[in-house]
């Protein structure tokens, strides 16, 4: 496990923490909602592309300017702050003093859009961000060149691999308690989405029946168009078999501590990755009540009790933030065809 150091004077900023990979819905929350903490505790992830202050109008900046930022396609405004921030869970934070200044937000809390609002206690350095304001995830950012990482000490903890997708605790079903689809889910389908356009070009897509038909089926008729010559889509990964003949694109899930997607040995055809819990529900999904079975029914059998559980009123609806913003991120969007398409699909 790693703790992170103020770099000026050397102060413990944080718990021991171990890395994991940075969530797909980092930057994708639900309007005018409070959010939980992003991180699960004793976790850190880094976000590798430039985040937060300050920010440069696009036709200032230029499409070469912008793709060194790792923005490929015109946008509003392209970030030219800090690569390489890393992220902790607000509990996971030590030492450290909000800068009353920097503070502003939008309504409930704090969005750092001024820059860095947490001091070392120590030597009073600017040294990382807390951001909490209504449709955020609960986070706080350590600044890359404000902190050092140093061992700290302690065995790490169990690591997780592919075997750990099949664990029931792993699953993120797509609906919350009460009874609205999931804000992960909603960044990880825009997520997906977006490389699904990628891969294929913006060509017409066929889903295979069942959870994924179900699931996805709303955001493929949105960003994708039907037509002939579709290209197949599969799910493939650890503990199920990938489907024979091989699909065009495989829906795979993310390393939940490497982030890079699974593949099949000796495959190098065209995956799409999922955040690991959205993967490892389509694949295992198991008990499929918000609402678990208790008691002495046997296992698998679900109760019939009335009022039912509460259901999303609405077909699930990818964050369209999430697919611009992972879209946008992606060199595959600079060729002819997608450019073509993302002019389109702005009404360009």
């Amino acid at each position: 496990m790693d703790v992170f150091v103020c770099a000026g004077c050397g102060a413990e900023l944080t718990a021991p923490v171990s890395r994991v990979a940075l969530p797909v819905h980092t930057h994708h929350g639900g309007w005018e909602e409070l959010h939980p903490p992003l991180m699960e505790p004793a976790t850190y992830a880094v976000d590798p592309r430039p985040t937060g202050p300050p920010w440069r109008l696009w036709d200032e900046v230029g499409e070469d300017a912008a793709a060194q930022q790792d923005v490929y396609a015109r946008v509003y405004s392209v970030s030219f702050g800090a690569r390489n921030r890393i992220v902790i869970a607000p509990g996971d934070a030590r030492s450290m003093a909000l800068i009353l200044e920097k503070c502003e937000g939008y309504c409930r809390g704090v969005d750092g859009r001024v820059g860095p609002n947490l001091a070392c206690e120590g030597c009073g350095r600017a040294v990382a961000t807390r951001m909490d304001d209504c449709g955020l995830w609960q986070t706080v950012w350590l600044e890359p060149d404000a902190v050092e990482k140093r061992p700290s000490g302690l065995a790490a903890g169990p690591t997780s691999d592919w075997d750990d997708l099949e664990r029931t605790e792993h699953r993120v079903p797509p609906v919350d308690p009460d009874g609205s689809w999931s804000r992960r889910w909603e960044a990880a389908v825009g997520v997906a989405m977006a490389h699904l356009v990628a891969v294929t070009e913006g060509s017409p897509v066929t889903l295979p029946a069942g959870p994924v038909a179900e699931l996805f089926g709303h955001a493929v008729d949105r960003y994708l168009p039907a037509g002939p010559a579709a290209r197949s889509v599969g799910l493939a990964g650890p503990g199920i078999r990938t489907p024979r003949p091989r699909p065009d694109v495989l829906l795979v899930p993310r390393h939940p501590v490497t982030g890079g997607p699974w593949r099949p040995p000796g495959d190098d055809g065209a995956v799409v990755p999922l955040d690991s819990g959205v993967w490892a529900y389509l694949a295992h999904p198991g008990e499929t009540s918000p609402i678990p079975a208790t008691g002495v029914l046997p296992e698998g059998v679900l109760r019939d009790d009335y009022p039912l559980p509460p259901r999303p009123w609405r077909p699930l609806t990818p964050h369209h933030h999430a697919f611009e913003y992972t879209l946008v991120g992606l060199p595959a969007v600079r060729a002819p065809r997608l450019r073509r398409y993302r002019e389109a699909s702005a009404g360009g």
